[in-house]
């Protein structure tokens, strides 16, 4: 085991540049949720993918934003402490954009001492033209990164950059168990799977008023039977997730087991509940209860 490799691996970029995508092709599992909204991402997720003389712990942060109320903030302390732990940082951006949307982490990146890739994701939705024009324009702002073109959600260049993570990986040995694919309860990614159905199902404020609690959890045989909480900060906000007669909430239920099945492999049965827990955004002892305050 003397040439085995191992590293932290960190995704950073603005909301919706491509990194959750990313992260499930390198991992091969949809361990991030994934929408075209902002802020999917609110946890940093890790991913971990091995081989027989590597292991790559990948992390998945939340888009870069200027924080509004604690949440966010609280969802930027996961993106600072990508910095300090990274072996190797992959910064993404995507076709057409210019900066990161906070200036201060900008400057990290500018003056990291340790590997950058910077991946310009999307491709294959620019001209040649363009593309050129971008690879110019991100070479003249951080020379001393490495520019990879890519296209996560279609499988563009993925594989290239993979390998070249690993030739940047240290000597180390493993950190996770090597049958390990990730740092996260099989509860976490119950929530996460809720979450991502109310964000492709709701509109405006609603799928950030919400917070999902697993409370039950009993795996048999042949079935996982679970019950989770949908907690919102209002009571209009609890009207709109339940819908007339139920019906959007049994839509979220649907979704949600028909996914949970792919992923743990078995029939799911789930209950799902809603609760008003009011301003929960903004206090600190239930961010601390949802994981965000550490």
């Amino acid at each position: 085991m003397a040439d085995h490799k191992a590293g932290f691996v960190n995704i950073i970029g603005n909301p919706n540049v491509g990194k959750s995508t990313l992260m499930n092709a390198f991992v091969g599992e949809k361990l991030s949720i994934i929408t075209s909204k902002a802020q999917t991402t609110r946890h940093r997720i890790l991913g971990i993918v091995n081989g027989d003389d590597f292991q790559m712990i990948l992390s998945d942060t939340p888009g870069i934003i200027k924080p509004a109320y604690q949440l966010q903030s609280s969802m930027m302390d996961f993106v600072k402490s990508a910095f300090e732990d990274a072996d190797v940082l992959l910064y993404m951006v995507e076709i057409g954009e210019k900066a990161l949307k906070d200036e201060a982490f900008f400057e990290k990146i500018k003056n990291s001492k340790i590997p950058v890739l910077l991946l310009l994701n999307k491709v294959d939705t620019a001209t040649q033209d363009l593309l050129e024009e971008q690879v110019q324009y991100w070479q003249e702002m951080l020379p001393s990164v490495e520019l990879h073109p890519i296209s996560a959600l279609s499988n563009f260049n993925v594989k290239g950059v993979f390998e070249r993570i690993i030739e940047l990986l240290p000597k180390s040995p493993a950190y996770y168990p090597k049958d390990q694919l990730t740092d996260k309860p099989e509860r976490f990614f119950v929530n996460e799977t809720i979450r991502e159905k109310i964000l492709l199902n709701y509109k405006k404020e609603i799928p950030y008023a919400v917070e999902i609690e697993t409370e039950e959890f009993f795996e048999d045989e042949d079935i996982i039977r679970m019950r989770a909480v949908i907690m919102v900060e209002r009571d209009s906000q609890k009207g709109i997730i339940i819908g007339h007669k139920g019906a959007a909430l049994k839509k979220v239920g649907v979704e949600s087991r028909k996914d949970l099945e792919k992923f743990f492999g078995k029939q799911v049965h789930i209950e799902l509940y809603v609760k008003v827990n009011k301003n929960w955004r903004s206090n600190a002892r239930q961010l601390k209860r949802f994981g965000y305050n550490k």
